[in-house]
């Protein structure tokens, strides 16, 4: 094409320092996640309490991204990718503070602070690598799409790795340990990467207004209320309702059954984000997306999200036909599970090219700045309702919830615009 934008030697550099700090940033996240949710089970905690301590992380991910994506505007990227790795090692040396002795009350008030911070800290980074690719990217060939999915994908490999990490440390080294551990590596990779970050980030505009970060596009709207239910779909089972249920069949109860729960756990859902991963950096060619025009890909989100229904529906009736946890349903529901997380893998990047694709390179960081608020609002729902779900229903009314949320993201993507003269207008 014409108007290609060559792979300039300086944007590949800064692709590739974003891409690194976002790995540390992320296997640090998924390490930390399974950490509190494993240590806090094996206290007693309810799933709802559980859930708890997750809520104000992801609140914090929607303000954030709001603010973020006019922060990176007005000061420039770097400014906000150094903020988010800064804050990270902050939130992990916080959480070694937490004294067993105070009250459940107390305890899941300090967590919630902390993991507020933590998801400040997340979407901060996320924001920050994303709109990189936008700025960075080739424009031709399906250069785009390219280099989304393989940041998309490699972090959540690597963020899978993470759930290994955490489920690891936890049993290895014990908590105050392992967060202590994290805070110090990550703060190392902070050091090095703003040393030695390379130029091609752009460094901001200082009259940028706070008011402009709320879209006017018509598809950047919809696809933000489609993912919200499509990450609500995942987060109702993934937060709490599927370690939960695993804990409860996996574990004999003492510490030696623990601990082998934990690594079974961590096992399973580290091979899940990174199979997720996978087929998110092998989405531009099992959508053929170099040879099919834009308006292809815009139809195909809706398709995609009906075909993720399927899966959730399914495991829903097999949950509720089992009268009791039994071999074979939990190996239905890894089975199924593994489906769900590829054809999930190719929604959401579908999603993140067409996040990138709608927006304008001049107001990009505030355009999947409000995208990213609402993909943390859709963790926020999901992971609310996997713990109440869990709680009033069990495994049954979770995925059932889940299969509801998946059907809301098909009939919104359906919403998308494809006259690609007006989306890109």
């Amino acid at each position: 094409m014409s108007n290609a934008r060559p792979e300039r030697p300086e944007g590949l550099s800064a692709y590739v320092a974003v891409t690194a700090a976002y790995w540390a940033f992320m296997l640090t996240d998924g390490a930390l996640r399974m950490l509190v949710l494993l240590h806090f089970h094996t206290l007693g905690f309810s799933p709802v309490q559980l859930a708890y301590l997750f809520v104000l992380y992801e609140v914090a991910g929607m303000i954030t991204n709001l603010a973020a994506g006019w922060i990176a505007a007005r000061y420039g990227l770097t400014s906000t990718l150094y903020a988010g790795l800064g804050l990270q090692v902050v939130a992990l040396v916080a959480l070694a503070q937490l004294d067993p002795g105070w009250s459940i009350a107390v305890s899941v008030a300090f967590v919630m602070c902390v993991q507020g911070l933590s998801g400040v800290a997340k979407d901060l980074a996320k924001m920050s690598s994303k709109s990189a690719v936008k700025l960075l990217a080739p424009s031709g060939d399906g250069g785009l799409f390219r280099w989304v999915a393989v940041l998309t994908g490699s972090k959540n490999a690597v963020k899978g790795l993470g759930f290994l990490l955490g489920a690891a440390l936890l049993a290895v080294l014990g908590f105050d340990w392992a967060v202590l551990g994290m805070a110090i590596v990550l703060g190392a990779i902070l050091v090095a990467v703003v040393l030695f970050m390379p130029s091609g980030l752009p460094k901001g505009k200082k009259g940028t207004r706070f008011s402009e970060v709320f879209s006017k596009s018509a598809n950047v709207n919809w696809l933000s209320a489609a993912r919200v239910f499509l990450f609500g779909a995942r987060d109702v089972w993934f937060v709490v309702g599927i370690p939960i249920y695993f804990h409860a069949v996996l574990s004999d109860g003492t510490e030696a059954g623990n601990r082998a729960a934990f690594f079974m756990i961590g096992t399973f859902m580290a091979v899940w984000v990174i199979l997720y991963g996978m087929v998110q950096a092998a989405a531009p060619g099992i959508l053929r997306a170099v040879r099919r025009p834009e308006a292809e890909l815009i139809r195909a989100a809706r398709g995609w999200a009906v075909a993720l229904f399927v899966v959730p529906a399914v495991l829903t009736l097999a949950v509720a036909l089992s009268p009791a946890p039994h071999p074979w349903l939990t190996a239905t529901l890894v089975a199924g599970l593994l489906v769900f997380g590829a054809v999930f893998a190719v929604n959401s990047s579908l999603h993140s090219y067409l996040i990138l694709a709608f927006s304008k390179s001049e107001r990009v960081t505030m355009d999947v700045g409000f995208y990213y608020m609402a993909n943390a609002g859709g963790r926020l729902l999901g992971t609310v309702l996997s713990g109440l779900t869990y709680q009033l229903g069990g495994l049954t009314l979770v995925m059932a919830t889940a299969a509801v949320m998946v059907l809301l993201a098909a009939l919104t993507s359906g919403r998308l615009n494809d006259r690609t003269d007006e989306v890109t207008a």
